[in-house]
């Protein structure tokens, strides 16, 4: 995993650990005692075991509490003198706290769009508890606790229900529009509560909200679609068939979303940049080539600045293609980070840009 905050700070960029960020936070009493709460339920363990286990892991080096947060607990780790009834009916094996392996990719729990975060309910009961750490993150770290920033949504302690949104499906293109991915993860319910924030705080001036098919291949926009350069999106064919579905939202004057279908993605694309013609670099080789490599997250590069990403050096027909095209890729080793589902963009949340 050092391969990609190396490459990022050989570049010149700041880069924020998750582990670290959250071990700091929990130097802050309301932080650790919210977090202890959210994450020990009395109704998930019994009232008196949940509160035996929340005073044990609140005298814990705070590294350590960081480490169970993301990393889980079993009932195996925990003292001996610890003695309940849910504690005898469990194997040492069984998990107190699930661990949560997905915490790496870090762009899906939360999202920066221009000057403002969202705070993301997660689609999947697995990934769901992600969110609680970011939370608490953004309330209480002291680099962001008071900031001068817009949380648009999520970070209310209420159930989301439907209303559901992950980071990889968001892109902030530039020119005031965010494209969003309609997924198995991402619902028109989410996309609506994002996009009327973005207009309240006159953030965005559009909102594309396009139609993924819903399988795992496309669990994200991101994993068939980024955007490389000013002009340029390297992605995968599917996405752009003419009959994908595509909706331009935009602000209807009264607290409102006025919605409008458009032709195509890359003509919706194309309107928001103001640009005659978007330049698509598609997964590259074969049909079968093609098809190896998006599930590799070929097309799940983090674009540095213009035309310049990291992506994994396995995927190298695709990396051809982009190199052919004047895009440089910063290549890093993928082999096992790839089978969690996810790139380079994916294993990043970033905070600040400059503009273009």
């Amino acid at each position: 995993m050092t391969f990609l905050p190396n490459t990022l700070r050989q570049q010149g960029i700041e880069v924020l650990l998750l582990t670290d960020l959250l071990t700091q936070t929990l130097d802050v009493a309301d932080a650790k005692a919210w977090l202890l709460d959210t994450q020990i339920s009395d109704y998930r363990l019994g009232p008196t075991f949940a509160a035996d286990i929340r005073a044990w892991l609140a005298d814990m080096p705070h590294r350590e509490l960081a480490r169970h947060l993301s990393g889980g607990l079993t009932y195996g780790e925990i003292p001996a003198s610890i003695k309940n009834m849910v504690v005898d009916t469990h194997d040492i094996n069984d998990f107190i706290m699930k661990p949560l392996p997905n915490h790496l990719f870090t762009r899906d729990t939360s999202c920066w769009i221009y000057n403002g975060v969202s705070i993301n309910p997660m689609a999947k009961p697995a990934r769901q508890r992600e969110t609680n750490n970011l939370r608490a993150i953004y309330r209480w770290h002291p680099q962001f606790a008071g900031g001068d920033f817009i949380k648009y949504f999520g970070d209310e302690d209420i159930n989301y229900d439907h209303a559901t949104l992950e980071g990889g499906d968001v892109l902030v293109i530039g020119r005031g529009a965010v494209l969003i991915g309609m997924s198995e993860r991402t619902t028109p319910q989410g996309v609506e509560f994002l996009a009327q924030a973005l207009f309240k705080h006159r953030q965005a001036e559009r909102v594309i909200a396009v139609e993924l098919p819903k399988h795992r291949s496309c669990m994200h926009l991101d994993t068939v679609m980024t955007h490389i350069d000013i002009d340029t999106f390297s992605v995968y064919p599917e996405v752009v068939r003419p009959d994908v579905q595509c909706w331009t939202l935009t602000p209807d004057g009264r607290g409102g979303l006025k919605r409008t279908q458009e032709s195509t993605l890359v003509h919706a694309l194309e309107t928001a940049l103001g640009i005659d013609q978007v330049r698509l670099i598609t997964t590259g080789g074969d049909a079968f080539e093609a098809e190896r490599e998006q599930w590799n997250d070929a097309n799940n590069v983090l674009t540095l600045r213009p035309g310049v990403v990291v992506g994994y050096e396995r995927n190298i027909w695709t990396n051809e293609k982009y190199d052919k095209a004047g895009i440089t890729v910063l290549p890093i080793p993928g082999d096992e980070l790839g089978r969690g589902r996810g790139g380079a963009r994916c294993m990043s949340c970033p905070l600040e840009r400059d503009g273009i």
